[in-house]
């Protein structure tokens, strides 16, 4: 998967392994070409000091995951107009080209900045890094990383957020979180979108969504939403507001909230070699 579809290599670690980059020679004085292992590693080492940026700012970063055309964006907006008065709320968006979601939140007066990742298929936390500096994290609550739409990738990489909340809409098929189990067993919360089209989508299960993912030992809480027609959005505004609540606990203890990555889909990017032409 990985010498196909671009995701060693992002935007932000690329210089890394560029000559005279920190992973261009190993230790033997040799060009790198199996430098993935590194790459996560110092992706890893990136993360921490994420997190700690947004532990000194007391931020929630909440990274949504999904297949493209799930309703990331659209359950961004409509999550601003509901508590956008009670909490002070960020976006970093994740796209391979264009400013368009960014330029949608930004419409509802929320900050936000658009990372285009090229042919990478994932935000890593190098690319968050450097967003995150375009941000007043001092009068931020909730930080939200849109992710880039892919089902597979994105799972295995610590941004330095704190939540994975993984989107999974109606027209996709139920049977979604057993085709792509490293992404489920991430999930902190799924939700189901567009629930407003289950009346026409009658293949679509609920509870088989929902067994499926438990299938993967995965206890998340799973909730039907509409961004449309706000079905759903008490369940997801009260889950968010007690992880904000946990979230500062947390930081009142001197303990660290870390997302679930998965060392699966970690192992798998480890696994492959980068390619000589890199």
């Amino acid at each position: 998967m990985c010498d196909t579809c671009g995701c060693n290599v992002t935007p932000g670690n690329r210089r890394l392994i560029e000559i005279k980059g920190r992973l261009s020679v190993t230790p033997g004085d040799r060009m790198a070409i199996d430098v993935l292992q590194d790459l996560l590693r110092e992706n890893d080492r990136q993360a921490w000091h994420n997190r700690e940026h947004f532990d000194r700012h007391q931020v929630l970063a909440v990274n949504l995951m999904s297949s493209p055309g799930s309703g990331k964006t659209a359950l961004l907006e409509t999550t601003i107009e509901a508590i956008g008065h009670e909490f002070n709320i960020g976006v970093i968006e994740g796209d391979l080209e264009t400013e368009n979601d960014a330029q949608r939140i930004r419409a509802k007066g929320v900050p936000a900045i658009q990372i285009t990742t090229g042919s990478a298929c994932h935000l890593d936390a190098h690319m968050v890094h450097g967003a995150l500096h375009q941000l007043d994290l001092e009068n931020l609550d909730i930080l939200f990383i849109e992710n880039v739409g892919n089902l597979v990738c994105p799972a295995s990489f610590d941004l330095g957020h704190h939540r994975n909340v993984t989107l999974l809409s109606v027209t996709e098929g139920d049977d979604k979180p057993a085709k792509y189990p490293v992404m489920f067993r991430a999930a902190d919360a799924m939700l189901i979108t567009k629930a407003d089209l289950l009346p026409v989508l009658d293949d679509f299960k609920c509870a088989n969504a929902e067994r499926n993912l438990r299938n993967l030992a995965n206890p998340a809480p799973v909730m039907e939403v509409s961004a449309k027609t706000r079905q759903g959005f008490n369940d997801w505004l009260t889950w968010l507001q007690r992880e904000l609540q946990s979230y500062h606990q947390h930081l009142a203890r001197g303990e660290k909230l870390c997302p679930k990555i998965q060392r699966e889909g970690h192992d798998l990017h480890a696994s492959a070699q980068a390619s000589p032409a890199l």
